[in-house]
């Protein structure tokens, strides 16, 4: 029929026969009652594709040569879309079709199991149709539906459940909807159904979910439900502006609990259960964001800021964490092994990391670690010169060279007490034994103290030192410190007790006087030993007023001591140890004096470094404009210290008045270098 020009009536004849056959069929659909509709319109439909191969076939010449010369449609696609308009578009099937389909989803989603093979036949033939006949008769009213199916769910579900059920809840209808999709919809539906889940179920309720009573995310990270914080990142994250939600409750919730802890005077009684209450926190935090939220780092830099926010609100945070060090490097890691160590140490400089005025951690480590030396209360030296080394990577040479100067100081005491015992064993007879710190005065946190009158058979020692060392080093001055040494003396009590007493050097001065009087005044004893008056009280009340170490008694006996009050030597002194350690009795905190003083040479020691910084920025840029110098004064000396603007003006002054700088003469607010 074609090669004799008859392929236009072969054609029609082959549309008209298809579309007769098709109203057969479609009558016969529309007979089919309740569940058989579906059976019957897939069967329908599997007929019709099989026909349509062989017809196809059939009529391969013709769809060869004329259908492509006459610019007609293709066999096959003319029998889809014959199809399409007179079964799947006829009034009576149309409508059906898509309530039958988006009943059965719904049954589905009630929990009823439902024939998905014959659901899958359906959508694939819709597909096989054309993604417009998918999407405009199925997917789009099936996208409507959802949507307003999810938006009553989620309504009823956030009224009656708790935040971790309801994200429960909302996991579970999203994994349901993905696997519907896997099982019998077009992979291209996924991305729109989850969207349609995520906006009525999570975008729309997030901020009541996350401030939820009782059950919110703040009662998720105070008792530590990972699972529950998991999900909630994993759902939150599927929506715009979710994670900022999560964290920015978080750092609000951080920087509330964080500002009560570090401002409570109840908690800062015991400043080492302070500090460590601090990493106790830091770690539960670091724990959630790596369990919960995958090691998110957005969450990471919140965590770090709000820390560095409350640790900053207490001025004092310097030093009570030199002083955790402290307690941990004297007795808090006896029998702790090297990697326990380290563990504390790292968790120790992550706070430190935080400290906006890290000189003034300096100036009380420098305090702490020399007393800690002097006393020999230290651990091994490893974990000392390593937190010096962890010191010194953070912040550089110039913040460790007077710490390391102490180690070596101690060193170089050691070697020369051993030559000078070499030297004067003869000399020195059976006197009491000396063992001398020398002190390089910048490397040390000496306060200037008056000397006190020691006892003669100790102070004979102390000359012979003096010429020893004065003779072996020329142009050096030896000034005794004190207020910083200890003594280990020999005391017999009543009914012959021996005791050697472990004390301060200022003690061993008091108890000596009672070699030759039974009796002495406070006023006797503050002309005999010259110690000034603030540590003889101290001195005294840890000899007469601890019970147990209580060497001397006292007249009349009272907790404090006056000017009025009168000592006698204890007879009746009794321990069950040999050797017995009297400590002074002195505050673990500083005063309020001590640290106006600390303060003060905090900020003395700021000046120079302010002004180095400001002439360095000056000799590179020559001209510069105010706010100019101070933000870049304030990059330069962060790692070190937060200058105060006010302080940065001043030093300006300071130069400006040494001729380093001069202002300018149109504009006041510019300066420039002199060279």
């Amino acid at each position: 029929m074609v090669l004799h020009k008859y392929g236009e009536k072969l054609y029609d004849g082959l549309q008209n026969t298809m579309t007769w056959r098709l109203k057969e069929i479609s009558k016969s659909i529309e007979t089919a009652q309740g569940g058989l509709f579906l059976e019957e319109l897939n069967a329908k439909w599997m007929d019709h594709n099989k026909a349509l191969q062989m017809i196809r076939d059939i009529l391969m010449y013709m769809d060869r040569t004329y259908v492509p010369t006459a610019h007609r449609t293709p066999v096959h696609e003319l029998g889809l879309n014959l199809w399409r308009d007179h079964i799947i578009h006829s009034p009576m099937i149309h409508s059906r079709l898509l309530d039958t389909l988006l009943d059965l989803i719904d049954r589905e989603r009630m929990g009823e199991v439902i024939n998905r093979g014959l659901m899958r036949s359906i959508t694939k033939m819709l597909m096989d149709l054309g993604p417009a006949v998918y999407q405009d008769d199925f997917e789009k009213p099936f996208l409507e539906v959802s949507a307003s199916f999810y938006s009553g769910e989620s309504q009823e579900f956030i009224e009656c459940c708790d935040c971790g059920n309801y994200l429960k809840k909302a996991e579970r209808r999203l994994n349901e909807e993905m696997e519907r999709v896997s099982h019998y919809l077009d992979a291209g539906s996924e991305a729109k159904i989850t969207s349609v889940v995520e906006k009525e179920m999570i975008d729309n309720h997030m901020h009541r979910l996350v401030h939820m009573e009782n059950s919110g995310l703040v009662n998720m990270l105070v008792d530590d439900k990972y699972e529950d914080l998991g999900r909630m990142y994993a759902l939150f994250r599927r929506v715009p502006d979710g994670l900022s939600t999560i964290r920015d409750v978080m750092t609000s919730y951080l920087r509330e609990t964080g500002k009560q802890l570090v401002t409570d005077p109840e908690r800062l009684k015991d400043l080492v259960e302070f500090v460590q209450r601090l990493l106790d926190e830091k770690d539960k935090h670091d724990k959630i964001i790596s369990v919960a939220f995958g090691n998110d780092k957005t969450f990471q830099n919140a965590l770090n800021s709000s820390f560095e926010f409350f640790i900053n609100l207490n001025n004092r945070s310097p030093e009570f964490i030199s002083l955790y060090v402290d307690d941990k490097l004297r007795k808090g890691l006896k029998g702790a092994t090297e990697e326990d160590v380290e563990v504390i140490l790292d968790k120790v400089m992550m706070l430190f990391r935080y400290l906006q005025e890290k000189d003034v951690f300096e100036k009380y480590y420098k305090q702490h670690l020399a007393k800690r030396l002097l006393s020999g209360k230290t651990v091994p030296d490893d974990a000392e010169r390593s937190m010096i080394v962890k010191l010194k990577t953070e912040c550089g040479y110039q913040f460790t060279s007077k710490l390391e100067g102490m180690f070596t100081d101690m060193k170089t005491s050691q070697d020369t007490m051993q030559d000078f015992y070499a030297k004067k064993s003869e000399e020195l007879g059976d006197g009491p034994t000396l063992d001398v710190h020398i002190l390089t005065t910048g490397s040390w946190p000496t306060q200037p103290s008056p000397p006190c009158n020691l006892p003669t058979e100790i102070l004979t020692v102390c000359e012979k030192f003096r010429s020893y060392y004065l003779g072996t080093h020329n142009g050096r001055r030896l000034t005794w410190q004190t207020n910083m040494g200890t003594a280990d003396i020999k005391a017999t009590f009543g009914k012959g007790q021996k005791h050697e007493l472990n004390v301060s050097t200022y003690q061993m001065c008091v108890l000596m006087l009672f070699n030759n009087a039974d009796g002495l005044t406070y006023k006797d004893i503050e002309r005999d030993t010259e110690i000034p008056a603030s540590d003889l009280k101290r001195c005294l009340q840890s000899l007469a007023c601890v019970k147990g170490k209580n060497v001397l008694r006292k007249e009349p006996m009272s907790k404090d001591i006056s000017e009025d009050d009168t000592f006698y030597f204890n007879d009746k002194f009794t321990s069950k140890l040999v050797k017995v350690k009297i400590g002074t009795v002195v505050a673990q905190k500083e005063s309020e004096p001590e640290k106006q003083e600390t303060r003060q040479r905090v900020e003395e020691d700021r000046k120079p470094q302010i002004e180095a910084a400001i002439v360095r920025i000056m000799k590179s840029r020559r001209v510069l404009d105010h706010n100019s110098i101070v933000a870049e004064v304030t990059k330069q000396l962060q790692a070190r210290f937060l200058p105060n603007p006010v302080v940065i003006k001043k030093r300006i002054e300071s130069l400006i008045e040494r001729e380093f700088l001069e202002r300018d003469k149109v504009d006041r607010k510019l300066y420039r270098y002199l060279a």
